[in-house]
Formats: C-alpha cells, sequence, structure tokens
C-alpha cells in the first residue's frame, strides 16, 4: 500500500489492524481479525511531513496499476507457454 496524496494536500495513509475476531476457525486459530484501510490527514498531523516525500498522487497510482495489469498479463502468457511445453514433454 502507499501513501497517496489528494488533490486538496491531504495524505491518504495505510494502517494495518489486527484485532479480536468473533470466535476462532481452523484457518484462524487466534480468532483475530486482521485489516487494512486507509485514512487521512492533513498538513497538522505530526507524521505529514515525514510520509509527504513518499507520497504518489492518485494519477500515478492508477498508472501503476496499469503496469501491474499489463505485467501480469505477459507473465500469465510465459506461465501458459511452460504450462503447454510441461505437458508435451
Amino acid at each position: 500500500m502507499y501513501v497517496i496524496r489528494l488533490p486538496d494536500g491531504n495524505l491518504r495513509v495505510p494502517v494495518g489492524v489486527v484485532g479480536p475476531g468473533r470466535e476462532a476457525t481452523p484457518q484462524d486459530e487466534t480468532g483475530s481479525v486482521i485489516g487494512q484501510a486507509y485514512v487521512e490527514i492533513g498538513p497538522d498531523d505530526p507524521d505529514y511531513q515525514r510520509l509527504l516525500p513518499q507520497s504518489i498522487t492518485e494519477e500515478e497510482m492508477a498508472d501503476k496499476r496499469r503496469r501491474w495489469r499489463a505485467g501480469d498479463e505477459a507473465l500469465r502468457r510465459e506461465f501458459e507457454e511452460f504450462k503447454a511445453q510441461q505437458a508435451e514433454e
């Protein structure tokens, strides 16, 4: 997750939370809930100046997503070719 710089100058900052869940499941014996979300902070927040240099705009984030998807497609094709080669052998 990235620190996102919003048009109004605020930052959208990722946070993670681990807390108690309702009851344990076979997959998660502790019953913990793990979540990730964003909180918005402004220039008056103590962490703002520290996080500002590493922030990216929403447009830059959208561009990163487009590049990831394009890269994912190339990787998927490469895997399909590998899988087909294995089947032939």
